[in-house]
């Protein structure tokens, strides 16, 4: 006699739901994958518009005397990266307009042009004025090349300042001296005209009694 296992209507047991840890590990993975394509994505940004941190320039293409004309025949441009800009203000950048400009000193071939050696045909003639001007006497951010007004502050204060001469270029201004404060001093020189000359002795009289303030032209 052989014995036959009874069958119910039922299905046998189904084995217990296995959680899909593998599916979540790769979640993970994933996640790390994309970050780290997003972070590569953004140096590569930043380094591609560091490479592009630039300033194109004017330098001589050949030696250019003192009283030369500048034309873009003299000239070929250059692109540089300064450290400032105060650095860069120091040179003639390429969208300058050279019509009228003139050598003022002589600059060799290969040189950077300066902001200082390119001047107006009226100002080649120029005499130069140092000044030293107390640091709260003259805008923080004063460049070669600005224009400025030259005024004087008596020390007396029942009298008035005065103004001694306007549109007067900055030609070299140097860094501050002396501690912070309001014995920090800056050395600048400017340019005078030929008809400026005439009121020197008593604009250098008043200094000497007084203190030399510059004011920026706007523009």
């Amino acid at each position: 006699m052989v014995d036959t296992a009874v069958r119910s209507g039922f299905g046998a047991p189904s084995a217990p739901a296995q959680r899909n840890r593998r599916a979540r590990w790769k979640d993970g993975r994933l996640v790390l994958g994309v970050l780290l394509v997003a972070i590569t994505a953004l140096a590569g940004a930043k380094l591609l518009s560091s490479a592009d941190d630039t300033t194109t320039i004017w330098a001589a293409k050949r030696d250019l005397p003192t009283g030369t004309k500048l034309t873009g025949d003299d000239l070929t441009t250059v692109r540089v990266r300064f450290t400032s800009g105060d650095d860069a203000n120091k040179y003639v950048v390429v969208a300058a307009d050279l019509k009228g400009l003139v050598v003022a000193r002589a600059v060799d071939a290969g040189e950077f042009v300066p902001r200082d050696a390119a001047v107006s045909e009226s100002e080649k003639d120029r005499t130069e004025l140092p000044l030293s001007i107390a640091t709260g006497r003259l805008p923080s951010d004063v460049a070669v090349g600005d224009i400025v007004d030259l005024w004087v502050v008596p020390k007396a204060e029942s009298q008035p300042a005065r103004q001694w001469w306007s549109n007067l270029r900055v030609l070299q201004i140097d860094a501050v001296k002396g501690v912070a404060g309001s014995s920090a001093r800056r050395q600048v020189l400017v340019g005078l005209a030929q008809n400026d000359l005439q009121r020197l002795p008593a604009a250098l009289a008043a200094m000497s009694a007084g203190e030399p303030t510059l004011i920026r032209r706007a523009g």
